[in-house]
């Protein structure tokens, strides 16, 4: 290994052998000559010419060990890379000393040929020297009369350019010739052709001025114009003027022209590809021409840029606010919300191609003024959606109303719907509404729309306009125009039909234990709402519906009181309860109090659950008469009783009203049917009462008074949350009839049932 990575020069032994194999490769002798020494003969002397390597191989496999022949083999490779190594280096050095040596033949080529050169172009100097100066003088006169001559023709050049309309062809060539003439001015043939220059530019710069008058002209041939006038140093505020000028009229003509047909999106269309594009047009040729144009000598110091950009800013904003005006008035006639993907679209297209302006015109205000009108188009759009959930909110309670007074046939296939159907059905229209308007407004939100990543889009947007101006309104809606329909005047409570209020609070209801959680987490869900600002928590909107649906419970309770209290009125006060006759059967007003109270049961069942009642006694529907007379039965039966003894029946009716407990008639019902019935039949019976208060009766009048209560009693105290209710006011209508009676004779209690049961 060291003897193969250690240079051959390195140590004296190993480069002696090196020096003593190089001679022996070449035939040399220790002198360096040529031995004639005889050619040896051996096949295995490996440097010999009769060198036999099969006979060599088997002499060395046979006096040669494993390992010895795995040293020797290492040995040859070692040799023969040497070798190698001699050889290449030996062919470079003889192709290099081959090189050289021309390169050396050639050098002396060249520099015998530089000799000639140099000599040959002595030669020729000394030959012209004379000669130099006055072809140099000959020369410069050439240029002048060249310079002389263009300045003379050009008066004519000028003209025929200005025949040709060949405009910025004259301009150029003035503009070289008028440092000299100016100069030279002292010198008639100058002056003279100074004189003519000027007037022929003159008419030209008047051409050039009728071009903005005419108005014909393109927004190209308009550059090149206020570019050749700045050059004949026009002043530049004065062509600002008119470049402006001249661009209002050619921008605003064609678009702000009433149209009358279009859609939306077609509108914005045509403002964008008409106003729009000419207006970036106007303002890159502007600012292309004086803002940007490089400022050289005295144009330097009148800083035109500054001036012309405060002029372009003007300019734009009056133009714009122009256009905005009519965009807003085209945007306000977007009434109809049945496809709010035509507006989006339209807006989207208005704010992008406004985008364009801010590129040209950094600092400008219109793409922010446009901003606001696509933010003012999105508020009124959900002010127009609100409305529209209101005109279809009262619309659908219009339509229960209609199937609430519609016939109702049993047998019909179209039969009116319950209530319980028509409940579903108007929840369901609603937030299948609802759920359709809020997807209509959230494509002012899409990834799509380059206006949806604005700050209002993504805040304010969500949380005040969609989730509190249109959700939480709407909520807060249906609740305030629901209670409306308490505030109703008349015994009869209005209008209203008593089975819409029941269905409007078991709406409300609903509201308050689900609707409303359901909604607002869809909407938050739906916008990404973040409660950055203050909104209307779930738990106030809860409450506001409970109000409601308590609010209209508790008006159907007195509506339907006031309607049985109207008939037990009018059956009290149109009756001659003196002089009646002897009552055989219960009345007819007594039968209808207990079919509608029934009905009214069924109905309130439909909607609300049965609710709580207090124990029943086994004998609740066969109560005797002592039930209602217990505490008067010794003032009916006493000998002493006459109208001239008040005093004592007051007294024990007052005693009785101490030890009773008090009932508070219109007091709030609880939500089911148990506490509805009640809150009813407790308004029915008090209106009985205080009516039986203002008569006076006779004998009969007082039996009859006992058998419509004993009627009464059979049926009413299966509807109420606590029969006691019942017999107390029945009881104290009986006293009352007692009270007020002229003979009070009393029917015996085996005859009152058997007029009850015979109905």
């Amino acid at each position: 290994m060291s003897s193969a990575t250690t240079p051959p020069d390195s140590d004296p032994s190993q480069r002696r052998r090196v020096h003593s194999m190089l001679k022996h490769y070449y035939g040399l002798n220790e002198e360096g000559k040529v031995t004639e020494q005889a050619e040896s003969l051996d096949p295995c002397d490996i440097n010999g010419p009769h060198f036999d390597p099969e006979v060599y191989l088997n002499k060395l496999r046979m006096e040669c060990s494993l390992g010895e022949l795995m040293d020797h083999e290492s040995c040859m490779v070692k040799q023969i890379r040497f070798i190698n190594f001699i050889c290449l280096s030996t062919d470079t050095i003889r192709k290099m000393k081959n090189d050289f040596k021309k390169m050396e033949d050639e050098m002396d080529c060249l520099s015998a040929n530089m000799a000639a050169i140099t000599e040959f172009s002595a030669h020729i100097s000394g030959t012209l020297q004379d000669q130099h100066a006055q072809i140099t003088k000959l020369s410069g006169v050439h240029t002048l009369l060249r310079k002389l001559q263009f300045l003379f023709e050009l008066p004519a050049r000028l003209n025929k350019c200005l025949e040709l309309q060949a405009y910025a062809q004259a301009v150029s060539a003035h503009r070289r010739a008028r440092c000299v003439l100016q100069q030279y001015s002292h010198m008639p043939s100058f002056r003279g052709i100074q004189d003519d220059c000027h007037v022929i530019m003159e008419q030209l710069a008047q051409q050039l001025r009728q071009k903005f008058r005419d108005g014909g002209s393109s927004a190209k041939d308009l550059s090149e114009c206020v570019e050749l006038l700045l050059q004949l140093d026009e002043p530049a505020e004065e062509l600002c003027d008119k470049f402006l000028s001249h661009a209002h009229s050619s921008t605003t003509n064609p678009f702000l022209s009433p149209t009358a047909g279009t859609d939306i999106l077609e509108f914005i269309d045509r403002g964008c590809n008409e106003f729009v594009s000419s207006l970036c047009l106007v303002i890159a040729s502007y600012q292309e021409l004086f803002i940007n144009r490089p400022q050289e000598g005295e144009l330097a110091s009148k800083n035109i840029p500054e001036m012309a950009n405060g002029k372009l800013h003007v300019f734009v904003d009056t133009l714009a606010a122009r256009y905005f005006s009519l965009v807003e008035r085209r945007i306000q006639e977007e009434k109809g919300v049945s496809d709010n993907s035509l507006l989006v679209r339209a807006l989207d297209r208005f704010h992008r191609r406004l985008q364009a302006i801010s590129k040209l015109l950094p600092g400008s205000a219109v793409p922010s003024q446009g901003t606001e009108i696509v933010v003012r188009a999105a508020r009124e759009r959900i002010k127009q959606y609100l409305s529209a959930l209101q005109t279809f909110y009262h619309d659908s309670l219009t339509d229960v109303r209609q199937a609430l007074a519609a016939p109702r046939g049993a047998t019909s296939k179209d039969a009116t719907p319950s209530l319980p159907e028509l409940l579903t059905s108007l929840s369901n229209f609603i937030l299948n509404q609802l759920k359709s308007v809020l997807a209509s407004v959230h494509l002012f939100t899409a990834k799509d729309i380059t206006f949806s990543n604005k700050p209002y889009f993504k805040g304010e947007f969500c949380s005040q306009g969609v989730r509190e101006g249109l959700v939480v309104s709407f909520i807060k809606f249906i609740c305030q125009s629901s209670r409306q329909y308490c505030e109703s005047a008349g015994d009869r409570g209005g209008s209203t039909p008593p089975a819409l209020l029941l269905l409007l609070s078991r709406l409300c209801l609903d509201y308050e234990t689900s609707t409303i959680s359901y909604i607002l987490t869809l909407t938050d869900e739906q916008f990404l709402v973040q409660h950055h600002t203050p909104v209307t928590p779930v738990t106030a909107l809860c409450a506001e519906a409970r109000e409601a649906a308590q609010k209209l419970l508790n008006h159907y309770v007195k509506v339907q009181g006031l309607i049985i209290s109207q008939m037990l009125r009018k059956s009290v006060e149109t009756r001659d309860w003196v002089n009646t006759i002897e009552p055989r059967n219960v009345r007819a007003v007594m039968k209808r109090v207990v079919e509608d109270t029934t009905s009214i049961d069924v109905q309130v069942g439909l909607l609300y659950e049965e609710g709580v009642r207090k124990a029943h006694s086994s004998d609740s529907s066969k109560r005797t008469f002592s039930v209602y007379s217990s505490s008067r039965q010794q003032i009916r039966y006493a000998p002493s009783y006459t109208p001239s003894a008040p005093m004592d029946t007051n007294l024990l009716s007052n005693i009785h009203k101490l030890f009773s407990e008090r009932i508070d008639i219109f007091s709030p019902v609880e939500f089911n049917k148990v506490s509805v019935l009640t809150g009813i039949i407790k308004i029915s019976l008090k209106t009985f009462l205080e009516c039986v208060r203002l008569r006076t009766f006779g004998r009969y009048g007082l039996q009859q008074i006992q058998v419509d209560c004993h009627y009464l009693q059979m049926y009413l105290w299966r509807f109420v949350s606590d029969e006691n209710l019942v017999h107390f006011l029945l009881d104290e209508i009986v006293g009352s009839a007692a009270h007020r009676c002229l003979d009070p004779s009393p029917m015996e209690q085996s005859v009152i049932e058997v007029i009850c049961e015979r109905g």
